[in-house]
C-alpha cells in the first residue's frame, strides 16, 4: 500500500460555488499544512467537475500535497488524481483497483462495524469513519452519529488506516487523535472559518501534538 499522511484531510466544500473563493480556501488550506486533499463536488456537472479538478491538481502539486477525487473514477483518471474516495454504494473496490494504478490511493467510507469488518478484506489504503459527531455540511443518507464510543469499537477491529469525518473541530480532535485515529477529514471547520488558513494550522498542530501517525 501507499505511504501517505493522512493526519489532516480538507474536504472541499461543494457549498461553495464562486470559483475564486472556493481556490482561495484551498490554497489557504495548504498553506496552514493540510496533507491531503480531498475533491469532493455534488452538484457540478461533468465538465465543469473536470475543469475544477484541474485547478486543484494544479495548486495541489504546488504544495506537494496528494489529492484525490470524492467517488468518480473517470475524473480522477481523467485528471490523473492521485486517488480517489469511494462510498458503499460507489464502484466495488476490486474494479476500482483495476481501473487505477496500483500506486493510486484508495479510500473508502464505512459507519458501522460491519463495513469495518468487511473493509479489512478490501485493497484499501485508509477508511473514512463517518460520521463521528453531528455535522450540517453532509445531510443526505447519513447515519447516526457514531461518536467517541463507536470509533473506539471500529478501532479495535479495524486492520485499515483510519481517518475520521463529521463535526469534527479543533474542540474535539484531541479525543479522536489521542484514541487512534491516524487523521481527521474536515469541511466547515476550514471552508467556513474567518481565517482558513490559521484554522488549519491549529488543526494540523492538534494532530502533531497528539501524536499522529505518519
Amino acid at each position: 500500500m501507499k505511504k501517505a499522511d493522512y493526519s489532516l484531510m480538507y474536504v472541499t466544500d461543494d457549498r461553495i460555488t464562486d470559483d475564486r473563493l472556493f481556490i482561495n480556501i484551498l490554497e489557504a488550506s495548504l498553506k496552514g499544512g493540510a496533507t491531503i486533499i480531498q475533491l469532493r463536488e455534488k452538484n457540478l456537472d461533468t465538465k465543469a467537475f473536470f475543469r475544477r479538478a484541474k485547478k486543484v491538481k494544479c495548486i495541489c502539486k504546488k504544495y506537494e500535497v496528494p489529492f484525490i477525487i470524492n467517488d468518480r473514477i473517470d475524473i480522477a483518471l481523467a485528471v490523473d488524481a492521485n486517488g480517489v474516495h469511494l462510498g458503499q454504494k460507489d464502484l466495488p473496490i476490486a474494479v476500482a483497483r483495476k481501473l487505477l494504478e496500483k500506486d493510486k490511493i484508495i479510500g473508502l467510507s464505512i459507519s458501522n462495524i460491519q463495513e469495518a469488518v468487511a473493509a479489512n478484506h478490501e485493497e484499501i489504503d485508509y477508511i473514512g469513519i463517518s460520521p463521528i459527531f453531528n455535522t450540517v455540511t453532509k445531510t443526505k443518507d447519513l447515519e447516526r452519529p457514531l461518536g467517541l464510543d463507536g470509533f473506539i469499537k471500529i478501532k479495535q477491529i479495524s486492520t485499515k488506516p483510519m481517518i475520521c469525518i463529521g463535526g469534527i473541530n479543533k474542540e474535539n480532535a484531541v479525543e479522536i487523535i489521542h484514541n487512534g485515529a491516524d487523521g481527521i477529514a474536515v469541511i466547515s471547520a476550514i471552508s467556513q472559518a474567518r481565517n482558513s488558513e490559521t484554522e488549519t494550522r491549529n488543526l494540523k498542530n492538534i494532530t502533531c501534538q497528539t501524536g499522529t501517525k505518519k
